[in-house]
């Protein structure tokens, strides 16, 4: 508004003046070199002056202006090579080509480079070659800068954790955090760091931080302070009980189904004779996801309490969710305290045709307990090793025999979850152990075995053929006293036309009739499978010599050697027969032959 106004001002000025100007008398002459203007009307004049010295003036600006608009093209046309470099060498770093990458890197640096994303292409085709001395240069060199500090740090703090540096990766962050405390990477470092030294109070200082900046929601600013809280009431139970209570206390407020907190309210809620209070803290966490841990807590949430009470207590929690596996664990768990055997085989009943690792112990220990059977307590602990793992806390790969506020692999934040490890989960491939008879013979319900009887002595008198009998092959053959028996099938087995060119000396002695086995083995009930199988690896004591029927001196498609003939000189021949020459020499040795 001001400027309109003055220029309005200005305009009344000039035009003011030309009107005092045209009312003057007078001639204006001008004598340039042999020209000369006479104007009656001076106003005439001086306006031809005016352009004349506009025109002049601006003739005049645009030659001294000429130098520094060719700089400034040049300038221009560097610059826009610089940011072609800049584009093609982070294209070049999106699909991997190093060399590419590097190539537009040196054109950015020379075109552009002062350009901060000149020097971010530089370190990023140094990192992607492999050089972190330049990627340091680099990133050292944009931090700086005003503009690239908090990328630089980023690099540096990137480097750092490449070199296995923690102690520079956290200086760096911290350095970062200050500088921006909304830097999300920053924080999640120095909250780690803060985790791994104990420093619970600069850690949720830093929870605060972020929950102002917006980095993190309601709900997850309520469970990470919980988690912190429980850490902080877990590491000063025996140290600081007051303090202890209290961040227990308010972890349950801020995550109720957090399982340790849950436990450790409970138990300085228990200890302060607040049973009820105490009941409805591991319920709320029991029905979010049923542990036993909380189970255990809750069996002696009221102290002094006989092993019976929690028997009861422990069907109580279970039923609340029913079907689930870590309720029929606690029921068998509290059962054996109590000696309660049956209670505890039917707790475990529905889970035991595929157990868990879990489950095998305990009906383990119900054997060695109630029948003192060690040898089932071996064959269900021989099945445990080979069973399916139960839920464990898991974090990012790692498991652990108890919770942790941070994962020791990646640092974060309540990583830690009650769940099946990744190498336990089920999958299309069958199993790699199978089980053994020895535990398949134990676990086998008990039975009692009839008498066997003993035939063994009419098969050891009668004539045996010359048959290759397998170890774990033995079966009854009826034989006909009558009737010439048949050879069985085998690889060195005569033919039948051989058996009856040759003389038999069966004929020469009557064979003895004898009983057969098989009908009173058509008679007998079925025997039941026996407990211990025979072992094929080791051989049976061989049977008295019995003189063999037809005995076997070669294969049926050996012609052999006429023992009776006229000794061959090669008869007598020791080792391999030598081969006959080849080449020339042995063509002339055939040819003379």
């Amino acid at each position: 508004m001001i400027r309109i106004i003055l220029f309005l001002l200005l305009i009344a000025l000039a035009a003011a003046g030309a009107a005092w100007l045209a009312d003057q008398p007078g001639d204006l002459v001008l004598n340039w070199g042999g020209l000369r203007f006479t104007s009656k009307q001076p106003m005439y004049l001086l306006g031809l002056v005016v352009v004349v010295a506009m025109v002049a003036g601006v003739i005049l600006r645009g030659l001294w202006k000429i130098p520094s608009h060719i700089r400034r093209g040049r300038r221009e046309r560097r610059h826009a090579r610089g940011r072609h470099a800049i584009t093609q060498g982070l294209l070049a770093i999106g699909h991997g080509d190093s060399s590419a990458a590097r190539a537009h890197a040196e054109v950015a640096r020379r075109h552009a480079g002062g350009d901060p994303l000149a020097l971010l292409l530089h370190a990023q085709s140094a990192q992607l070659d492999g050089d972190r001395d330049g990627a340091q240069r680099a990133f050292r060199a944009m931090a700086e800068r005003e503009d690239t500090r908090l990328l630089g740090l980023r690099g540096l703090f990137i480097e750092a954790q490449r070199a296995d540096d923690p102690v520079a990766a956290v200086m760096i962050a911290e350095e970062a955090l200050k500088m921006s405390p909304s830097s999300s990477w920053a924080s999640h470092a120095v909250l780690g760091f803060c985790c791994a030294k104990g420093d619970w109070a600069g850690a949720l200082s830093i929870i605060d931080n972020n929950q102002s900046a917006g980095l993190i929601g309601k709900a997850t600013y309520r469970r990470q302070r919980g988690v912190l809280l429980t850490a902080r009431a877990l590491e000063f139970e025996t140290i600081d009980r007051d303090l202890s209570r209290s961040s227990a206390m308010e972890a349950v407020k801020l995550a109720p189904t957090l399982i340790p907190a849950a436990v450790l309210a409970a138990k300085f809620e228990s200890e302060a004779h607040q049973v009820r209070r105490a009941m409805r803290i591991v319920e709320t966490a029991w029905l979010a996801q049923p542990h036993p841990d909380l189970a255990d807590a809750y069996s002696h949430v009221r102290l002094g309490d006989s092993a019976r009470q929690r028997l009861v207590r422990v069907e109580t929690l279970a039923a609340k969710t029913p079907g689930h596996i870590e309720g029929a664990l606690a029921i068998a768990r509290a059962a054996i305290d109590a000696a309660e055997f049956a209670r505890a085989r039917a707790a475990l009943e529905p889970f035991v045709a595929a157990p868990t690792q879990r489950v095998a112990l305990l009906m383990a220990e119900i054997e060695r307990t109630e029948h003192g059977d060690s040898g089932r307590a071996r064959a269900w602990t021989l099945r445990a090793v080979r069973a399916l793992h139960d839920p464990v806390w898991t974090a990012d790969g790692y498991v652990s025999d108890r919770w942790r506020p941070v994962s020791p692999v990646t640092g974060r934040l309540d990583a830690f979850q009650w769940q099946t490890p990744v190498a336990a989960l089920p999958s299309d491939k069958g199993h790699a152990i199978e089980p053994s008879p020895f535990e398949e013979a134990m676990l086998a319900p008990r039975r009692v075995e009839p008498p066997k009887e003993v035939a063994s002595e009419p098969e050891m008198a009668r004539p045996v053929e010359p048959v290759e009998v397998k170890p774990a092959e033995v079966k009854p053959v009826e034989v006909k006293p009558l009737e010439p028996a048949a050879p069985t099938a085998q690889d060195n087995a005569p033919l039948p036309a051989a058996i009856e060119a040759e003389p038999a000396p069966a004929p020469a002695e009557p064979a003895a009739p004898e009983p057969a086995p098989a009908p009173a083995a058509e008679s007998a009930p079925p025997a039941p499978a026996p407990l211990f199988r025979s072992r094929a690896d080791l051989p049976k004591a061989a049977p008295a010599p019995i003189p063999a029927v037809i005995p076997i001196i070669r294969a049926p498609d050996d012609p052999g050697v006429d023992e009776d003939g006229p000794v061959d000189e090669f008869a007598e021949q020791i080792g391999p027969p030598k081969a006959q020459a080849g080449g020339w020499r042995g063509f002339l040795s055939r040819l003379g032959s």
